[in-house]
């Protein structure tokens, strides 16, 4: 069960419930009744009846059931000539008396097979004038929810002697959601539900992507800013009319839910406390402001900071996780204290050991992340990266590039070290990033997160990075496809599948890791024994843990399984078996393949061969992790070779960080660093190019792609003077000589380019490098592609425009002829070396 908010923690001692059913929920579109929708209903009150709830029901859909039996009657009855003329409308109250007697026959059989007993009460609005007759339906209803029989109310049409628009004049009730409000205050009622066609009241029409959902109506706030769209396709007043007599029955001491007819269960979950529908209460007012911000204003919020993130410089993003880190190790004994309470209460509350092992933040553990965000930092800028580089026809250039992709929804349980690690590669990517971490580390959560978003300027914002408190508002952030770009939900398959069936968001998911190591007949034991205890009790609750071992079937025989399992059993890991494998080693049998232990457990299975074990691996493993103790090895999304699986991680990988690790089979698989939360885009660069139907353009489609690479073996073996263009991602190598005349520079710009595969294109600005070209090729055993051109400093302003083109970089472009990123920075001025020329060359 959900934790219960403030404002729905009077749902524990509801008795007492009327329900009322409007037409849009009884009916189909085309008239008829909805026979699922309302099996469905009657199965929850059947089930709230066992409870020991009191439930009333007011049903609608009596007047629109007849006209539809009443249209198909006529046109039977109707001769050729009577259907060509103009077809009058029905009577409404002969609809009503038509439609009642069905409409009740159905809810008795559909109750009847449930072995729920029901009853029909028809009134007016006149009868309620009656004292009698409100004492007498009181003693009534007292008598049938006694005997635990189902009420069914529904107003009296085909007698009431009211006209439309169904306004009473005496204000008792004027439609079915009038009525059920009078009922509850009649009949004392402890909640009243008023099912539509639609989740609850918006602040807009619900096909308007803009509205959002009303958790809790403030009169005070939500009546000005609400606009009410179309009404209901049947029925007569819509979600004003429910709003009206919400209302009307809050503030007389009734609570109120509007909320869909068409969701399951949607009725139980309303009485579990979930945040389902809209609420009215009387103190609603009391609770207005606990700061709750909606969920696409969040989100909008984490794209608008995301883009003022983008827009720094690549060391000002860079400094931003150097703060963290600083704040990280300065709070340190804050985290610990708020983790400690949460490690406290989730031993209190009984949790698995498992859970609160990953919950734990165990000493050091702040340090290390701090190190690694540092090392995140340090690593190459990832946005705006040049990918590939294409010439279209001549002065037609097009770029892709990398760039972040929005905003992120990142729903994560138990570790809150994670946040830590997504929060970083969210800012080192430039995403915004909403996270919802699991309940039992909200202290833990709540402190890191704060933590992290003090560290972020004012420049970008704080809101970067939004906090979900409560997991009722995951529904609603899944609905906003508009302002939230990729959700990755990190838990249970289970978890995963429900997100990916509830939106519209591309999820990445990072489900139940069940990690399979196999050991092939092949394999040395030796190794394979200190392997698989690594994978299994080096920390057994991480996703990376191994949770099934797959052994060929010689090494029953030849005794290295039993080595295997004797090793396993000495560290205290509990083995359960497959088919085979129980039989032979004698242990419990596994409840399922795809159990996900996290404990010092694990599944032992035989298998015939390697291609077994893969059969077994792609049937039961989730494609997450495989080790593979053989010759030869397969493709996963991550396999290890004669390794642990406990080096299937982000940091250990060399990626920083990992926001989790993807079984997808879309755009990232494995552990998904900075890399995985990119996306691209397509710059074309012109000079006034027209497209005309394609005449007197000559497409060249030339790949230029220029990419920086190092030569480092080279630069020392040629002694030449080695410095780097930080800025521009370019690797320069100078020397310098001496002629009669003046000074030459030779300049190797270093370079890789997509069109040669596993070649080296060296851009060479010297007078003589016929000695250089013949060392590089000398130490490389890669072919070399020389592109030799030569340059004096009489003529180096007509030469620099040219060097400027061929030297570009990610994100950078064509450098500015004045730039000091040229990468200069070990000159020697004192020599009139080459950088100092350079610089005085471009300054004059």
């Amino acid at each position: 069960m959900s934790d219960l908010d403030r404002s729905r923690a009077f749902f524990n001692d509801v008795k007492r419930l009327i329900i009322k059913v409007g037409t849009a929920v009884v009916t189909r579109a085309d008239g008829r009744l909805a026979l699922g929708r309302l099996g469905a209903l009657c199965e929850q009150i059947k089930d709230l009846n066992s409870l020991g709830y009191e439930v009333i029901v007011v049903t609608s859909g009596a007047v629109g059931l007849g006209r539809q039996r009443l249209k198909y009657r006529r046109f039977v009855n109707s001769s050729f000539s009577d259907l060509q003329k103009p077809q009058v409308d029905l009577d409404g109250k002969a609809c009503a008396a038509v439609g009642q007697n069905s409409l009740m026959a159905l809810y008795d059989t559909l109750f009847s097979q449930l072995d729920v007993t029901s009853a029909q009460l028809l009134v007016t609005d006149r009868d309620f004038k009656n004292k009698d007759f409100r004492k007498q339906l009181d003693e009534t209803v007292q008598s049938l929810l006694a005997l635990r029989v189902i009420p069914i109310f529904n107003e009296n049409d085909a007698v009431s002697t009211r006209k439309a628009p169904y306004e009473d004049s005496s204000g008792i009730f004027w439609d079915n959601d009038s009525l059920a409000a009078l009922l509850a205050l009649e009949l004392k009622a402890d909640l009243l539900v008023l099912l539509s066609d639609v989740e609850g009241l918006y602040s807009g029409p619900p096909s308007d992507p803009r509205s959002k959902l009303i958790h809790t109506y403030i009169k005070e706030i939500h009546q000005s800013e609400i606009t009410f769209g179309d009404k209901s396709r049947v029925g007569r007043g819509g979600m004003t009319a429910k709003v009206k007599a919400a209302v009307n029955a809050a503030y007389a001491g009734i609570p109120v839910v509007i909320t869909s007819g068409y969701a399951p269960e949607n009725i139980i979950k309303v009485l579990q406390g979930e945040r389902v529908g809209t609420l009215f209460h009387q103190d609603a007012h009391l609770w207005a402001q606990d700061k709750e911000v909606g969920a696409r204003e969040m989100a909008v919020a984490a794209r608008e900071s995301s883009r003022r993130l983008q827009a720094l410089s690549s060391q000002d993003r860079k400094k931003i996780l150097l703060d963290v880190a600083d704040a990280l190790e300065a709070n340190e004994k804050l985290i610990n204290i708020e983790n400690e309470a949460d490690v406290a209460a989730a031993q209190e509350a009984g949790l698995e050991k498992s859970l609160i092992s990953r919950l734990a933040l165990k000493p050091g553990k702040i340090k290390s992340l701090a190190n690694s965000t540092r090392v995140l930092a340090n690593m190459d800028d990832p946005i705006g990266c040049i990918l590939k580089r294409i010439e279209l026809a001549d002065g037609l250039v097009l770029e892709k590039t990398s760039s972040p992709l929005g905003v992120l929804l990142i729903i994560f349980e138990s570790r809150p070290d994670a946040l830590v690690q997504i929060a970083s590669l969210a800012i080192r990517s430039g995403n915004g990033l909403l996270l919802k971490g699991g309940k039992e580390a909200k202290r833990s959560n709540a402190i890191l997160h704060k933590v992290i978003t003090t560290a972020i300027p004012d420049t970008v914002g704080g809101k970067l990075i939004g906090l979900v408190t409560s997991r009722d508002e995951i529904p609603d952030l899944l609905k906003h496809d508009d302002v939230i770009d990729l959700v990755i939900p990190r838990g249970s398959s289970k978890l995963v599948s429900k997100i990916k069936s509830s939106t519209k968001i591309p999820v990445l998911g990072h489900s139940d890791g069940i990690c399979h190591v196999y050991v092939d007949k092949s394999a040395n034991i030796e190794m394979a024994k200190r392997v698989v205890l690594d994978a299994k009790v080096d920390y057994p609750a991480a996703c990376n843990a191994m949770e099934t071992l797959l052994v060929h079937q010689d090494l029953v025989h030849s005794g290295g399984l039993n080595e295997l399992i004797a090793d396993l059993r000495i560290e205290g890991v509990t083995l359960f078996g497959g088919q085979r494998a129980c039989k032979e080693l004698n242990i419990p049998e596994a409840p399922t393949f795809h159990h996900e232990y996290n404990s010092m457990a694990c599944t032992v299975e035989i298998v015939d061969d390697e291609h077994a074990a893969i059969d077994h691996i792609h049937q039961h493993g989730r494609h997450q992790k495989t080790m593979m103790l053989l010759k030869s090895f397969y493709v996963n999304a991550a396999v290890f070779h004669n390794a642990s699986t406990r080096f299937c991680d982000g940091a250990r990988f060399g990626l920083g960080a990992e926001v989790g690790i993807s079984t997808s089979r879309i755009h990232a698989r494995g552990p998904v660093g900075v890399e995985g939360l990119l996306t691209t885009r397509w710059i074309l660069r012109g000079c006034g190019q027209v497209v005309n139907a394609d005449q007197g353009v000559i497409y060249t489609h030339k790949d230029i792609t220029i990419c920086a690479v190092s030569l480092l073996q080279s630069a020392e073996k040629l002694r030449v003077k080695r410095v780097r263009a930080h800025d521009v991602g370019v690797e320069i190598l100078t020397t310098e000589e001496k002629t009669k005349d003046l000074v030459v520079c030779n300049l190797f710009l270093l370079f890789e380019s997509s069109d040669w595969t596993h070649d080296v294109s060296i851009v060479s600005i010297a007078h003589n490098c016929g000695d250089i070209r013949s060392n590089v090729l000398r130490h490389h055993k890669t072919r070399v592609k020389f592109v030799p051109c030569t340059f004096h400093f009489d003529n180096i302003r007509n030469s620099f425009p040219l060097i400027m083109e061929m030297i570009t970089a990610p994100g950078v472009g064509s450098i500015p002829i004045k730039s000091t990123g040229f990468g200069f920075n070990e000159r020697s001025s004192k020599s009139g070396g080459v950088g100092g020329l350079m610089d005085r060359k471009a300054n004059e």
